[in-house]
């Protein structure tokens, strides 16, 4: 069940903002679309939609191989986030993936809603993190392998 209060939902976004933070720990100073594909995995996809000196605005999609997938209808999980360095928080802007039953599409601002979409998120991250997912700007080739560093996306 959801919390009834928004104390609990800014704790799931600061929970968040660490999880990205683990994943993407550059993350204030990404400019370019990066992807990351440990050995085995499907590929994990960060582009970067707008960056400020608080804040930077994310697209992060699992591209995942499935039939019917199109410019139309794009992999997924696949959310828009924005994370807000100053206050420590991520919050999820949009929000598709149709796999699970808990969310089909981010609609309303009602705190239900926010707190699903937050919590799919939470659990995707920390699923990403334990698969060896990240994003890196490192050039060192030992941590590259050690983090399954990111390239530029063509």
């Amino acid at each position: 069940m959801p919390p009834t209060n928004v104390g609990g939902l800014m704790a799931l976004c600061e929970e968040n903002y660490e999880a990205l933070m683990r994943l993407a720990p550059a993350l204030p100073q990404l400019n370019d679309p990066l992807r990351s594909k440990p050995e085995g995995m499907a590929e994990l996809s960060l582009s970067i939609i707008e960056q400020s000196p608080y804040t930077t605005t994310l697209r992060l999609t699992h591209l995942l191989p499935a039939e019917g997938a199109t410019a139309q209808h794009p992999s997924e999980p696949d959310a828009l986030l924005r994370a807000y360095h100053d206050a420590q928080q991520v919050e999820v802007l949009s929000l598709r993936q149709t796999v699970l039953p808990i969310l089909s599409h981010y609609q309303a601002p009602a705190l239900a809603a926010k707190w699903r979409a937050n919590l799919f998120v939470s659990k995707w991250l920390g699923y990403c993190l334990h698969q060896g997912y990240r994003f890196s700007l490192r050039d060192d080739a030992t941590n590259a392998a050690d983090f399954h560093e990111l390239l530029p996306s063509a």
